[in-house]
């Protein structure tokens, strides 16, 4: 007996074995996924492993401050202006209800600030006093067909009056003459007068060229009988004598197809200290996805976006001008789909990516280029060689700025498409004759990549989707860091949100980059549940601020003019290697034209480091800038705000 039970007892702990082995086949997944969870925790927290790699964390605001987010901005301030306008939101848009938070990064304050008009898909760029000039928004949500219950399309109105204007209020009505339906105006309208022509050689008088005006119209009633396939020439109801002969619209087919977005021609500028929008002139033209650019002399070139009658604005351009809050158009058409990249040159010209929002034809307006805006001369370059996907693409201009090089980040094939670019392009406008080239390949097709300059001269490039608006669950959690210098991508820590379509981020003042929105299509991958609206804030630590102490910033000016120069203090001004000015982001659809960074000049003495801003304005517009010093391992300082004059 003894000698069986000895051998009974080695056989224990094999049972105990097979019984943990059992329950681990049956439960190996939920076991092997706690421990790479554990595991994975344990690694990105690591201190060498945040110093290669840096480190993600996700922030919530409280829920009576959370919001759908689709366009952010840095303010002087130091705090990041949050604008959802309706969100994206049929439900808020019919409520009125539009959105704008003011957060502050250092002391976690979040503040709700009155928001006039619908802000959502506006155009946005910072101005030489701090403002934020905004021009743009929505009008009207679109409407899918089979959403749309009454035919409805443009009306043009003509006026042959070569005396006077003619104002039609809403709800004018006009009639077919031929189908004798009468369709309403959902809005007022201004028709000019005539224009008399006459014969330049000898001065007879030749006609009346009518004035026009469009407008949106419905039929009062729903259904397909209300439908026009064809053109017909309306009688305007109420109107008698002189303008009942003058005016009278002609419109093409009325039916109940897709109606598109419409745009707003309202215009503010937020002022960062007050904390409000100030309302400016508004707009000649009404968009909806517009690019605001700043150019040579200061002022603000607004181009493309949907108008109020949900079409393309073809092709006519304006300036708004800081000085008296006015617009004027540029007297020459150039047409671009919505809201492209459209960047401020050294010799003053500007430079499309092909980088564009997508609304709009897909073979007009998208080849990119070099515009003179005063002549209107637009030089195409070559070598991007897929054009057709270069919507929802991310353009940075590269550090430093005065090298001139662009890169063009993945981008989407137009519409719903499925395609997806892995590319990047690369190209360096400088050269005698600029054109793209391939740089390093991304890991998948990305569609809306997020990017951010970074005070070290990197960029990091991170997100996005590989399906149209995250479709299919194809967010992409990844982050790269591109260099400049080597061409090349580098992987760094995963994010922890998904981010796609209505996605950006900002480098903020202490080195840390903010990444908000995303708008996606579903909520799961099967495509079965609608999508929700990312409301949380992410924030990405990079390598370089788990590498040791950062070196401090102090004193100095706040103002230094172009050419000039100014005196600060740090500690470690003997082993500062670069010196950056970093002009204050403002992003939308993942495109941020206000993005820049400049290298400065400096000498070092002791404490203190000298600094001197370069004398070309198109490279430095004024404004506000955030200056960053960096030592030899890439580590920068806080950044201490400097204007521009």
């Amino acid at each position: 007996m003894k000698q069986q039970a000895g051998r009974r007892r080695p056989r224990r702990p094999a049972l105990a074995a097979a019984v943990v082995l059992a329950l681990a086949g049956m439960n190996g997944p939920w076991l092997y996924r706690f421990g790479t969870a554990e595991y994975h925790e344990y690694k990105i927290n690591r201190p060498e492993y945040k110093a290669a790699n840096g480190r993600w964390e996700i922030m919530e605001f409280p829920p009576e401050y959370r919001q759908d987010t689709i366009h952010a901005a840095l303010l002087h301030t130091g705090k990041v202006l949050l604008i959802a306008g309706s969100g994206n939101n049929q439900a808020n848009f019919d409520a009125k209800k539009f959105d704008t938070r003011i957060w502050d990064p250092v002391k976690g304050t979040i503040k709700k600030v009155p928001t006039p008009s619908d802000l959502f898909c506006t155009g946005h760029t910072q101005l030489a006093d701090g403002s934020l000039l905004i021009a743009g928004g929505t009008k009207r949500y679109e409407k899918l067909k089979g959403d749309v219950t009454k035919a409805g399309g443009l009306m043009i109105v003509h006026n042959e009056n070569p005396d006077k204007p003619i104002t039609l209020p809403a709800g004018t009505e006009f009639t077919g003459k031929a189908n004798g339906k009468t369709f309403v105006s959902k809005d007022p309208v201004l028709v000019p007068r005539a224009k008399k022509v006459f014969d330049r050689a000898t001065g007879a008088f030749l006609r009346n060229d009518p004035g026009l005006g469009r407008v949106y119209v419905e039929a009062r009633k729903s259904g397909t009988a209300y439908e026009t396939g064809t053109q017909d020439n309306y009688r305007i109801r109420d109107l008698t004598g002189t303008d009942a002969r003058n005016t009278y619209g002609i419109a093409q087919k009325l039916a109940l197809d897709k109606k598109d977005f419409q745009g707003i021609r309202d215009a503010y500028e937020f002022d960062p200290v007050a904390e409000r929008y100030i309302k400016v002139d508004p707009m000649s033209e009404a968009r909806w996805y517009p690019t605001l650019t700043t150019l040579s002399d200061g002022k603000v070139l607004s181009v493309s976006g949907l108008d109020d009658i949900g079409q393309l604005v073809p092709g006519k351009n304006e300036v708004f001008d800081p000085r008296t809050r006015t617009w004027a158009y540029t007297g020459k058409t150039r047409q671009f789909p919505t809201y492209p990249a459209l960047f401020l040159m050294l010799n003053g010209k500007v430079f499309y990516s092909g980088s564009n929002a997508g609304y709009g034809p897909a073979d007009v307006g998208r080849k990119p280029g070099i515009w003179d805006v005063g002549s209107n001369k637009f030089t195409e370059v070559p070598g991007l060689g897929d054009s057709t996907r270069m919507e929802t693409s991310g353009t940075v201009l590269l550090p430093p700025a005065q090298d001139q090089r662009f890169l063009v980040i993945g981008g989407g094939g137009v519409g719903e498409s499925k395609a997806a670019s892995r590319k990047t392009r690369l190209i360096d406008l400088k050269a005698k004759h600029p054109r793209f080239v391939d740089g390093p390949l991304l890991a998948k097709g990305t569609r809306y990549p997020q990017t951010s300059i970074l005070p070290d001269d990197t960029v990091l490039v991170s997100g996005g989707s590989e399906d149209y608006r995250g479709r299919g669950g194809s967010d992409i959690l990844q982050a790269r860091l591109y260099h400049p210098g080597s061409n090349s991508l580098t992987r760094v820590a995963d994010p922890l949100v998904g981010r796609n379509y209505h996605s950006g981020s900002i480098l903020l003042p202490d080195g840390r980059v903010m990444f908000f929105g995303s708008d996606s299509l579903y909520g799961d991958k099967e495509n079965t549940r609608p999508g929700k609206f990312e409301q949380r804030i992410e924030i990405y630590t990079p390598p370089y601020l788990y590498r040791g102490p950062r070196p401090d910033l102090g004193g100095g000016p706040q103002t230094i003019a172009r050419g000039g120069y100014g005196t600060f203090t740090s500690r470690q001004a003997s082993s500062i290697e670069k010196v950056r000015l970093i002009r204050p982001s403002a992003s939308t659809h993942v495109t941020d034209v206000d993005q820049r960074s400049v290298a400065l000049d400096f000498t070092n003495s002791g404490d203190r480091i000298t600094v001197t801003v370069p004398e070309n304005r198109n490279l430095v517009p004024s404004g506000w800038y955030m200056l960053f010093i960096a030592d030899g391992r890439g580590t920068p300082s806080k950044a201490q705000w400097v204007k521009v004059p």
